[in-house]
């Protein structure tokens, strides 16, 4: 049974799908539950080319956190990371600089213990147990204050976790209390679920969404554009996901509004 296996967390809710272990499923992943499956099921019934959107935002992911580096950030803030797989942040940017620091937040109990595995060995790298909708939480932890030095430029990365926070929990609020916390020269890396393109399929998925642990809240462009403020938005702005600094124009493909999600990079001025 998945519950006495040993990479199940004590008490883990095994009755309520979970976006962290849904997402380990699209990316091909073994770790997560019936529940889980049987939900992203119906997702790929209703969005067939869910993994390869799950593939373009992880490749987002290692373009804008080689872009950090390159723009002089060593230290990292993974919040809404999810259950390890291929090409995690600290992988990425410790491949090309060894001293890079990353804390990785999830709130879900399963990517927490499979993080807290992988990176036992790792000097540079650790996992909080801790919800974005709290941000105290993550900023004032014993985690973070013992690897992250907010007084020098840290990349602040929210890829694929704003949409499932709701508007009247106030993402933009959120946000301000990591601008106000991290130094000058810091970045904000955001992808975030679109219903432009695709409307029918994208509310489709949302109401699938309505039966797992993390309900989707759908935003346009310019909505993400204005969780952007007090950011100096880095060129190309918020544009669909391929978009943003392609390795290859090969790389964006015949129609990047297609993967239906948007991605920006912001500086702290």
């Amino acid at each position: 049974m998945e519950s006495s296996a040993w990479w199940v967390p004590e008490g883990i809710d095994l009755g309520t799908a979970s976006a962290a272990r849904m997402y380990d499923y699209y990316l091909g992943g073994a770790h997560n539950f019936g529940v889980d499956r049987d939900l992203a099921r119906q997702v790929l019934q209703a969005m067939p080319d869910t993994p390869l959107i799950a593939q373009a935002n992880r490749a987002f992911l290692h373009r804008a956190v080689r872009f950090l580096l390159d723009a002089g950030v060593r230290q990292f803030i993974d919040i809404g990371s999810g259950i390890p797989t291929e090409g995690n942040t600290h992988e990425t940017a410790q491949r090309q600089v060894p001293e890079a620091r990353v804390l990785y937040v999830d709130h879900d109990a399963v990517a927490v213990v499979h993080s807290e595995l992988l990176l036992k060995d790792n000097p540079n790298a650790a996992v909080l147990h801790a919800d974005l909708l709290r941000p105290e939480d993550i900023l004032d932890s014993p985690e973070l204050g013992g690897l992250i030095d907010l007084s020098q430029p840290v990349g602040v990365l929210m890829l694929a976790v704003l949409h499932f926070i709701p508007e009247q929990a106030r993402p933009e609020e959120i946000i301000g209390r990591f601008r106000e916390r991290v130094a000058p020269g810091s970045f904000l890396v955001i992808s975030h679920a679109s219903g432009e393109t695709r409307p029918v399929q994208a509310g489709e998925v949302a109401g699938l969404y309505r039966s797992a642990a993390d309900k989707v809240s759908l935003r346009t462009r310019d909505r993400v554009r204005e969780l952007f403020t007090g950011w100096d938005l880095v060129d190309p702005g918020v544009v669909w996901v391929p978009q943003w600094h392609p390795n290859w124009p090969d790389e964006v493909g015949p129609d990047p509004a297609s993967i239906g999600v948007s991605a920006g990079v912001g500086r702290r001025p």
